[in-house]
């Protein structure tokens, strides 16, 4: 099992950021996923349409990932690691296009509009929104509940006591009260103002307080269209739901730091904020030597990364106090609030890379086991190569009758079910268990070398010298008896056959060889016998009711879920059968029985 193949097996089913790295340890693609796992795994399940897509992929010589809370924080990762690092293969996201904030500005009577730049003002940004759509349901409703102006005007208390400026449409259509005339008070357009940043930030609660303390005071007053105003704000507030951001804006140029550990290792991980977005993730294990505690590792480990990182920012986030001061820096150990969720995102993260790496050693483990089972194989065989791809035939039949043939497929020793086949023997009318081995031999190599498919490091078939040796012969014929090692195992004292070599093989009946060998005839033998027993029922249904000249399957699987039996069938009358089937089914059926007999 390559690299690659282990990643794959070992990536979690969360949402979260992909990057693909080259062989140069630099990143070629950054992708979005709602599932890790299920979305790069796409890239290697199938042959890529799009030809710089299979290009890319076959440069891919690692793989690294980094979780989120959902997709929207997904979106909005992969916006800002292409942004920093500009991958090869991410071209239709290199431009100058950045996700949109919501802006309140700092000015006298605020304005709250939408903006794709940040400036270094005192101005409030909330965002970034995934799309323009997104970020315009929030401002629409915004505007719908509360009459904030739109002008650029210079509202200063001067130039309103001065009368500088005249009331816009927007007055007159009540979107606006007209504060550049004094018609409103800074103080109500202040508490407006507060209540949009609290719907913009998510805390509706209290909003939907204060508008339904002021609908009940309106209709206390008998102003009961004002109350109906206020109503409607409420249900289009209670029909919104504040979208999430990734990191708060004012988080500015910070180092968070995650750690977890189990009884060998202590994992890390690490993300840098820059302006409200994390721009750079590492991961690292740290191997405990002499049973280091989690305080003495975290100091070495963020000496480490920040070194990798150039990392000069004055504020790092951890999760516990360290003993060691980092010099013109601030250590904070956020207990709630923004960085606190900020904290349980990297600590999430270490966690998840703490699975990953352990899951990859049980699979470098299994893999190790396989491997040594694949190599004992072929020394206690005699085989040409370690079979880490086997084929194993087995014959059913009834004297005769119903003879089919089940092949089943392992790979590295385990059964790889979508590979199995069955075969009904076409050539035959009587029993001769080596003449079938032959026919489906041959059907099935003929088509792999046809369709110019591998071929497999081992062909086992059910039987000892006679059935070895019919197989032979049709792998001789088709010129790959040279190219593929063949066995039999005998049922009666489980011996293994090679061609031309009258004397079995014996093997430790308790070794792992047998028990691989053994497992390929059993599950061979239920796989072809599960076909057998289908093939033979149906079979005989056809012989009960389907051979009466005029009466199809369908026909006769009507009568027998009515009347429970052939013999049923028989002792129904005439108008029974009729009520079943209809008129001329049923005189064909009544004549069957009753007339011709």
């Amino acid at each position: 099992m390559n690299y690659i193949n282990v990643l794959l097996r070992t990536l979690p089913e969360k949402s979260g950021v992909y990057q693909f790295y080259d062989k140069f340890a630099t990143i070629i693609y950054v992708g979005k996923a709602k599932n890790l796992q299920k979305r790069v795994k796409s890239y290697f399940s199938k042959q890529q349409t799009a030809s710089k897509t299979q290009i890319m992929v076959d440069k891919i010589y690692d793989i690294k990932y980094i979780i989120v809370e959902n997709e929207y924080d997904a979106l909005l990762l992969e916006n800002n690691l292409i942004k920093k690092y500009q991958p090869r293969y991410n071209v239709l996201l290199k431009d100058d296009k950045t996700y949109p904030w919501i802006c309140v500005k700092d000015e006298a009577f605020p304005r709250i509009i939408q903006t794709r730049k940040m400036y270094n003002d005192c101005s409030h940004y909330f965002g970034p929104y995934s799309s323009v759509k997104s970020m315009q349901l929030i401002l629409n409703l915004i505007h719908e509940l509360f009459p904030f102006r739109s002008c650029n005007l210079n509202l200063s208390q001067d130039n309103i006591d001065k009368k500088k400026y005249r009331v816009c449409l927007d007055y007159h259509i009540k979107k606006c009260k007209g504060p550049c005339q004094g018609y409103q008070r800074f103080e109500d357009y202040q508490k407006n103002l507060l209540s949009a940043i609290a719907i913009i930030q998510g805390n509706t609660k209290l909003v939907l307080k204060e508008l339904e303390n002021e609908m009940h005071a309106f209709a206390q007053q008998l102003e009961f269209e004002k109350a109906q105003e206020i109503k409607e704000k409420i249900d289009l507030l209670k029909n919104y739901q504040a979208k999430s951001t990734i990191v708060n804006p004012k988080i500015h140029d910070v180092d968070v730091f995650g750690i977890i550990e189990d009884t060998t290792s202590a994992y890390v991980s690490y993300f840098k904020v820059m302006n409200g977005c994390i721009i750079q993730t590492q991961n690292l294990e740290i191997k405990k030597r002499l049973e280091e505690t989690l305080d003495e590792i975290l100091p070495l480990a963020i000496v480490e990364m920040r070194s990798n990182s150039i990392s000069k920012t004055k504020e790092i986030i951890l999760p516990f106090p360290i003993k060691y001061k980092i010099e013109n820096t601030k250590i904070h150990i956020p207990k709630q609030g923004d960085k606190y969720d900020l904290l349980q995102l990297v600590q999430r993260n270490a966690v998840s890379f703490m699975h990953n790496i352990q899951q990859k050693r049980e699979l470098a483990e299994a893999g190790r086991n396989s491997h040594n089972i694949l190599a004992l194989m072929q020394k206690e065989l005699h085989l040409l190569k370690p079979p880490a791809y086997i084929e194993c035939f087995d014959n059913s039949n009834i004297q005769g009758k119903y003879a089919v043939a089940a092949m089943v497929c392992f790979r590295h020793a385990k059964p790889s079910t979508k590979e199995y086949r069955h075969f009904t023997i076409k050539s035959l009318d009587k029993a001769d268990d080596f003449a079938s081995m032959q026919e489906v031999i041959q059907r099935r190599y003929q088509r792999l070398l046809k369709e110019n498919k591998p071929l497999p490091d081992l062909i086992l078939v059910d039987g000892g010298k006679g059935q070895v040796s019919a197989a032979y012969k049709t792998l001789k014929a088709l010129g790959i008896s040279h190219e593929i090692s063949l066995l039999g195992i005998a049922k009666r004292l489980e011996e293994i056959y090679r061609p031309n070599d009258s004397i079995p093989l014996f093997i430790d009946k308790k070794s792992e060889v047998q028990r691989v060998l053994q497992h390929l005839r059993d599950e061979a033998h239920r796989f072809g016998i599960t076909h057998h027993r289908n093939k033979r029922s149906k079979d005989s249904f056809k012989t009960a009711l389907s051979t009466i000249h005029g009466i199809g399957d369908q026909t006769a699987k009507k009568l027998l879920q009515s009347f429970r039996s052939v013999q049923g069938v028989k002792k129904a009358t005439l108008d029974e059968l009729i009520h079943v089937v209809g008129k001329t089914k049923a005189h064909t059926v009544y004549n069957y029985f009753h007339i011709m007999q």
